[in-house]
């Protein structure tokens, strides 16, 4: 029997694989999109006159419409399917990138106007990605895997650190800002062509032989989830009852709230930390964009192991709960040690616990793959949206309240204890709040 196991696991296909490759890439460029303004900041702040609480709200333009989005993004999702959905908000948000490096024609009062306006409009169009990313996921990948492919997807944050950051930090010393954002909206649009051509659900994917199919889709995986759209019920997407009951659920409050912490690190680093580099530690913008890249790297291998450690830990105990809790709790854990940058001169030891706290960051950044876990068959986008919503809410609050911090202080001393303070919260929220782990079964409308 075992013979005949091997045989078959030979001839299945990988299609999973590069989907989610497609998955990583898209994400690495849109987190690259998102950073684009953090490592023009300082250039682009002293033209323009921006004071640090003028930045913060600048840095915030994103989140506003981002968190907005959400649902509404989550229901295109639902009601026309990842495929086309994202590939309409990659293009968008890509064009709306390139746009910004036009604000520098503008006076100085109208460039900041323009400035938000265009962030708020990249906010909107990369609203459907993640909860995408999710419901992707959960369509490609039976539940042993799904963690490890959540957190490569996600690692995608890191890696765009990794690679655009010092990419980015040289356009802008030897170019201008200006070109930060034209390059990577450009590169934005031909991601967003080369992701129609190349993804598919796994009933309308031409490459998926039968035995991967079997394979996904009786180890879980929701391979219905994105049938073409003449195959679904006229009355399908969520109603409002579904969000009612997710957001009544005690699981899924606990899981938002812990996303609203650890995505308080990740607006850390994408909108103050090169600024907390450039100002407070002295580095020049080249030197902060390479210098960026360690603790990104540390963020990427914790992602990608924290998947690998949740999904062992799946297969040996069978227990999701465990599985997901154990390396969230220990990586936020981990994370405050953010607040050691405070108590040494270094720049060696100050990187070195920047690495160590995104290191752990990472290794905790399971909340995609939760939701894959969670989110009903009826509603993927719409609990995806949610999450996000939630989670993101920090991209407004994280960039506002440190500028705030820094405005009031000098000093991002209280800014690092505020990122380290989330991390706390984060574990609680998943070790008290959250309760079981299991997928929510919504109760039919009356």
């Amino acid at each position: 029997m075992s013979a005949v196991v091997s045989a078959a696991d030979v001839r299945r296909s990988r299609v999973r694989l590069l989907i989610v490759t497609m998955l990583f890439l898209v994400t690495t460029v849109n987190y690259a999109d998102r950073a684009t303004l953090s490592i023009a900041g300082p250039a682009l702040s002293k033209e323009l006159h921006l004071d640090p609480v003028a930045m913060g709200w600048v840095f915030s333009a994103f989140g506003w419409s981002y968190v907005i989005a959400q649902v509404p993004g989550g229901w295109l999702l639902d009601r026309y399917g990842s495929r086309v959905v994202y590939a309409f908000s990659i293009v968008i948000w890509s064009l709306f990138t390139m746009m910004q490096g036009w604000v520098g024609f503008f006076s100085a009062g109208t460039a900041i106007a323009v400035l938000f306006g265009l962030r708020f409009l990249v906010g909107i169009a990369e609203a459907p990605s993640f909860p995408a990313n999710a419901r992707i996921v959960a369509a490609w990948f039976p539940g042993s895997e799904r963690g490890t492919a959540s957190a490569f997807f996600n690692s995608g944050q890191y890696f765009a650190t990794v690679i655009f950051a010092p990419l980015m930090g040289w356009i802008a010393h030897d170019y201008g800002w200006r070109y930060v954002f034209f390059v990577m909206g450009a590169l934005g649009v031909i991601m967003g062509l080369v992701w129609i051509k190349t993804i598919y659900g796994p009933k309308e994917h031409p490459g998926i032989n039968e035995a991967e199919f079997d394979y996904i889709k009786d180890g879980g995986a929701l391979v219905d989830i994105d049938a073409p759209k003449d195959e679904r019920a006229p009355d399908s997407g969520p109603r409002w009852d579904h969000i009612r009951q997710l957001l009544s659920n005690r699981m899924m409050l606990g899981v938002y709230l812990g996303q609203y912490c650890i995505n308080t690190l990740t607006y850390f680093f994408l909108t103050w930390f090169p600024v907390y580099l450039v100002k407070e530690r002295g580095l020049s913008i080249l030197q902060a964009g390479f210098v960026a890249t360690l603790p990104a790297l540390c963020g990427f291998i914790g992602g990608v192991l924290g998947g690998v450690i949740s999904d062992t830990i799946l297969r040996r105990t069978g227990s999701l709960t465990l599985a997901r809790k154990i390396p969230i709790v220990g990586g936020m854990l981990l994370s405050m040690s953010i607040i050691a940058c405070n108590y040494v001169d270094g720049q060696a030891l100050v990187v070195g616990f920047m690495a160590l706290a995104f290191f752990g960051k990472g290794i905790g950044a399971l909340g995609w793959a939760v939701v894959s876990d969670t989110s009903p068959k009826e509603a993927g986008g719409v609990s995806g949206g949610l999450f996000n919503t939630f989670g993101n809410l920090s991209s407004i609050s994280t960039p506002i309240v440190i500028g705030y911090i820094l405005a009031a202080t000098g000093s991002f001393n209280g800014a690092l204890v505020f990122v380290g303070a989330n991390a706390l919260v984060a574990a609680f929220a998943y070790l008290v709040v959250a309760g079981k782990i299991e997928r929510v079964v919504l109760k039919p409308s009356s």
